[in-house]
């Protein structure tokens, strides 16, 4: 497999822990393991009293019951336990939905710029990859017109990132819709990666789970969650991809294992109380960001108005 370096990945491996500052993380500000058991009030106990009776085997191949059951109300409509894969991040679900949906030949629509195993991937599977533009002048969101317009008849797969990665825009509802209406009208599927879950009116995100029975969801709980070194991730989709997934699982990972399981149960049990923590982060961050883009930083008014702030 021929396959190019992921820029941004290349560099973090030679200056992520070498450097003085880092602002330059995806993660918000990710938590010790004394933050994290300070989260249900009780010191923890509620993670130890399961973790304590668990054999440090394989555990659950696909994600525990309890797992799957947290994972699903982060929906709004009812998720089969069967229709959710636990996996190694969403590194790993998006690279296990491509495995399987894509094949040489097959046309794939990406948006652009966005995290770049969503376009690559396709393309060195054999792909004829096309891209989605993300524009400044229609603040970076994609066009539906444009989407449109590179849809065809034997289009296979349609890949959006919500929240976007680098650019922060959020898809509402309504464009959601006219995306789903478009890959209907082809039979495509559409892979929504939303591991950046906004914190600014997130009760207001719709998530493609909600909305198309061909979707592939995939998230973890590395971003807004705060727990990358867990590698816990999922994805969600109909029943007849699942069992496609399941598949391609038992030749790549077979499961994460007792403990990550356990973790990643215990942050979603408490996925509100890491949320208030990432809000006051985020939230007193771009205070300090305005205030620097008000001084001698470079950054004009026109730069500040554009500036998103989604993780």
């Amino acid at each position: 497999m021929d396959i190019k370096t992921i820029g941004v990945e290349d560099w973090l491996n030679v200056w992520e822990k070498s450097a003085t500052y880092d602002i330059a993380q995806s993660t918000i500000a990710s938590m010790t393991m004394g933050e994290i058991l300070q989260l249900d009030g009780q010191a923890g106990a509620t993670f130890y009293d399961r973790l304590n009776q668990e054999k440090m085997n394989y555990g659950w191949i696909e994600g525990s019951p309890e797992f799957k059951a947290e994972v699903a109300k982060l929906y709004r409509t009812e998720i089969d336990p069967d229709c959710i894969l636990q996996t190694n991040g969403t590194t790993g679900a998006n690279l296990m939905a491509l495995m399987q949906l894509v094949e040489p030949g097959d046309h794939v629509i990406a948006e652009y710029p966005t995290y770049q195993p969503l376009y690559e991937i396709p393309r060195t599977l054999g792909a004829e990859v096309e891209y989605w533009h993300l524009r400044e002048e229609n603040g970076w969101n994609p066009s539906i017109d444009e989407l449109k317009e590179l849809v065809r008849p034997d289009t296979k797969l349609i890949c959006i990132n919500n929240a976007s990665n680098p650019l922060g825009a959020v898809l509402d509802r309504e464009t959601l819709e006219q995306i789903v209406e478009i890959a209907q009208s082809v039979g495509a599927y559409v892979l929504s990666d939303e591991v950046y879950l906004p914190l600014e009116n997130t009760e207001n995100f719709w998530s493609m789970a909600d909305l198309y029975d061909r979707a592939v969801v995939t998230n973890s709980i590395s971003k807004t969650y705060s727990v990358p070194g867990a590698r816990i991730g999922w994805t969600v989709s109909n029943r007849e991809l699942a069992d496609k997934f399941r598949v391609y699982r038992d030749y790549t990972m077979i499961c994460c294992g007792e403990f990550n399981d356990a973790l990643a149960t215990y942050i979603l049990q408490n996925r509100e109380a890491v949320l208030e923590r990432n809000r006051e982060i985020v939230f007193r961050n771009m205070g300090l960001f305005g205030g620097f883009c008000g001084r001698d930083s470079g950054i004009g008014p026109a730069q500040r108005a554009k500036t998103t702030i989604w993780n």
